[in-house]
């Protein structure tokens, strides 16, 4: 039975160069994160921002991390406080639709007024430069000889997202998914400082939050969870080129206070689908590796529905519902 597993979508991020449009679409942007800093959604929140303004097409960003209740934390605020909250875009990814099926929290994106999926990014598992452990095999391998001893860290709750990666590519190996050892952080930048201090022996992580510290020379990326290899960091192998059958990519996207004026809506989805052709945008997609997924309004309705019964049946048969 195959293990490949495809969730796409979204979320944005942008840089330099000449501005390439003359007038503003938007005043101003507040970016609400869900999580601590260093992590996918600081670093999407933070990119689109910067590339929204660089080219012209937001006047000013600015930026507020908030985290607490694996997200849930930011988007009650956001709906307990959405009449002051028009002009906040918060990030968001598949987390909001498996935290919501876990009962993390009590919402879910249907609460919220949905803007837009912008992004996708694959999934990695990491370990230390010196580490012993070469490739996803030698992973495996390693759980098998010491369960206990072989622990994976996340940036995000037990039953969230990495670690249902983490299981995913277990599973596909025979190794018993239930039996990994998962270590929460709090978002990627103490995941991966987990990591190098040696609390945990691998990490389940997002690639592009892995590919400046591979670069660096601090990581080792022994899979990433593409069907072919990434071309922001062509040296880290497919799990699938290692006979591993797991392909995943997690989406990224914003959403807004429920309520939200149409014409409010309007402005934040034409500067979204106006940032795809800037050269700000495609600098900063391609130095992340993020793919262009763009699902604006319904169109992100309709993804998020289907993602949810996806993962919701993934879930049942990995046992964290």
């Amino acid at each position: 039975m195959t293990r490949r597993v495809v969730l796409a979508a979204a979320a944005a991020s942008l840089s330099f160069a000449t501005p390439s449009f003359a007038e503003e679409a938007v005043d101003s942007i507040h970016f609400l994160i869900p999580g601590g800093a260093g992590g996918g959604w600081d670093g999407t929140a933070r990119g689109t921002g910067e590339a929204l303004t660089k080219a012209g097409l937001v006047g000013s960003a600015s930026y507020e991390n908030m985290s607490g209740g694996g997200g849930g934390k930011a988007i009650g605020y956001l709906i307990e406080n959405a009449d002051s909250n028009h002009g906040t875009l918060m990030v968001n990814s598949t987390p909001i639709v498996i935290r919501s099926l876990t009962g993390v929290f009590p919402q879910n994106f249907r609460d919220l007024t949905l803007v837009a999926g912008t992004i996708g990014d694959y999934a990695a598992l990491v370990v230390p430069a010196d580490s012993s452990v070469k490739d996803v095999n030698g992973l495996i391998d390693a759980f098998k000889a010491d369960p206990a001893g072989t622990a994976i860290g996340g940036g995000s709750v037990p039953g969230g997202m990495d670690h249902l990666v983490a299981a995913m590519v277990f599973q596909a190996a025979g190794a018993d998914p239930v039996a990994m050892k998962y270590v929460p952080y709090d978002g990627g930048g103490k995941t991966m400082a987990g990591l190098l201090s040696g609390e945990v022996q691998a990490v389940s992580t997002g690639f592009s939050e892995a590919v400046e510290l591979a670069k660096a020379g601090e990581v080792r990326i022994i899979g990433v969870t593409a069907p072919e290899r990434v071309d922001a960091y062509p040296d880290a192998a497919t799990m699938v080129e290692q006979g591993n059958d797991t392909t995943f990519v997690n989406w990224r996207g914003f959403f807004a206070a429920p309520g939200l004026p149409a014409d409010k809506l309007a402005a934040y989805q034409a500067a979204i689908a106006k940032m795809y052709d800037t050269p700000e945008w495609e600098e900063v997609r391609a130095r992340n590796g993020w793919v262009n997924i763009h699902n604006p309004g319904d169109d992100f309705r309709v993804f998020l529905e289907g993602q949810e019964q996806t993962i919701g049946d993934l879930m049942k048969k990995l046992g964290f519902l």
